[in-house]
Parts: structure tokens; C-alpha cells; sequence
């Protein structure tokens, strides 16, 4: 199993997927092809348009799926694939009734590298319960890939002790959230990403924290901790 799991595609002054542009690289070496998930965007050809132009700079060619019967069939047939962001419930509306759920986990199981980039990152998690995101469209149900064993709350914002604002903080959000659910939620901060692989034949996978940014790490019972990049994760991988 092969992941590289972004917070964001953009960063603050650099161009499309720039910031991550190293890691991608290596993430595809080797793979000539790959299939684009365009589905959490209303646009979806524009937005593969600006896909493919990008990662034409990595010497990949970037093939749009189209959501439909032959969806699975595409899946089948890739050598890699990238989901890209937008609004997380639209993404695995279109996910699940197209029927690619099941064909992205076992191909990624046997070693197709998966990119995701914020909602496509959310989507490789066990639910969506940690997006940021308005629930525009009505899944099926909130399960998702489950490729990984925790939950990823994409873009994390800290707490900004001068703000006048009286909403809730990011972390007050997912601290709610595991008041009912005994889970592991990494908070990644934008300029952050995850590398996930896991060995031959099974067993627990090796995360490794990546990037600039660092995040935050949620327990239910216990205080958020600080992570920074380069460390590896293993302990994300219970909720114990």
C-alpha cells in the first residue's frame, strides 16, 4: 500500500500542488498514467484541465473519470490514482454511486499508489465525519475507503488567541467528535501531508508525518499533541 495523503493542493503564494511537487514525483515514479477523480468539483473537466496540465510537469499523463457504469472498469485498469479536493459529501456521493469504493481498496491493497488532496485525503479515511465541508448532497452513508484506520481533518486551523470571534475552533470541533466516537483524528495544517505504506503482505503500515506545516493529534480523553514533520505516526494507528 502506497499514500500520499495532502492537506491542501494549494499553498498560500505557490501555484497548484507546487508545494508537494517533490513528493509526488517520487510517489508516481515509474507510472506513466494515472486516473484523476475529479468529483467533489462541479467542474469536473475544468478542473482535470488544470490537473492534467500539472502533472504533464511530471512526465504523467492524467486521465479523467467520468462518473457511470464504467467507472469500476477504469479503476480496474489504472496504475495509480488522484483524488482531488473540493466538497467531501459531493466526492463520495459520486464515489459510491458510481461504484468505486470497493475497486480503489483493493487495488490500492495491491499497490497502486493513491494521491488524495483534502477531500480526496478525507475519503481515505474510515468515514467523512472529519471534513470541513457543508453536506451539499446526501451519501449513502458517511463510510468511506477506510485506506487508513484514522480519521484527517484537512486545512487545521489553530486557535487564534486574538480573534473576536465566538464560534467554535477547529479544535473545539473534533474534540466534539470524539466525545462519540473513540477514534484518532490527525489535525493537518496546510503544507502538510501524510506518506502511508505499508508492507508486503499485510500487517500495519508505516505513517510518516510530511511536509512543513506539522498538525495536531486527537485523542478521545486526552489533550491534543503537537506533531512535527518527519516524525512517524505509528501510534495513529489504535485509539488506544
Amino acid at each position: 500500500m502506497r499514500l500520499l495523503l495532502l492537506s491542501n493542493s494549494t499553498n498560500y503564494g505557490s501555484a497548484y500542488l507546487d508545494h508537494a511537487a517533490g513528493e509526488i514525483a517520487a510517489h508516481f515514479d515509474g507510472v506513466a498514467r494515472i486516473l484523476f477523480v475529479p468529483f467533489a468539483l462541479h467542474d469536473q473537466r475544468g478542473y482535470w484541465e488544470i490537473a492534467r496540465g500539472r502533472f504533464a510537469a511530471f512526465g504523467i499523463e492524467l486521465d479523467r473519470l467520468e462518473a457511470g457504469p464504467d467507472a469500476p472498469a477504469a479503476v480496474e485498469n489504472a496504475a495509480g490514482v488522484f483524488v482531488g479536493g473540493g466538497n467531501t459529501f459531493r466526492l463520495l456521493d459520486l464515489m459510491q454511486r458510481s461504484r468505486i469504493i470497493e475497486p480503489i481498496r483493493r487495488r490500492v491493497a495491491a499497490g497502486m499508489p493513491y494521491l488524495g488532496s483534502s477531500a480526496g485525503t478525507v475519503v481515505a479515511c474510515p468515514t467523512i465525519k472529519t471534513t470541513n465541508d457543508m453536506p451539499i448532497v446526501f451519501p449513502a452513508s458517511f463510510d468511506a475507503l477506510g485506506l487508513v484506520p484514522f480519521q484527517i481533518n484537512c486545512h487545521y486551523l489553530d486557535p487564534d488567541p486574538a480573534s473576536r470571534h465566538m464560534g467554535e475552533t477547529r479544535e473545539k470541533r473534533l474534540m466534539e467528535f470524539l466525545e462519540d466516537n473513540d477514534a484518532v483524528v490527525i489535525g493537518l495544517r496546510e503544507g502538510a501531508m501524510l506518506r502511508v505504506v505499508g508492507p508486503a503482505g499485510g500487517g500495519a503500515p508505516e505513517v510518516e508525518l510530511r511536509g512543513t506545516a506539522g498538525a495536531r493529534l486527537f485523542r478521545r480523553g486526552a489533550a491534543p499533541t503537537e506533531q512535527g514533520p518527519g516524525i512517524a505516526l505509528a501510534d495513529l494507528l489504535t485509539s488506544r
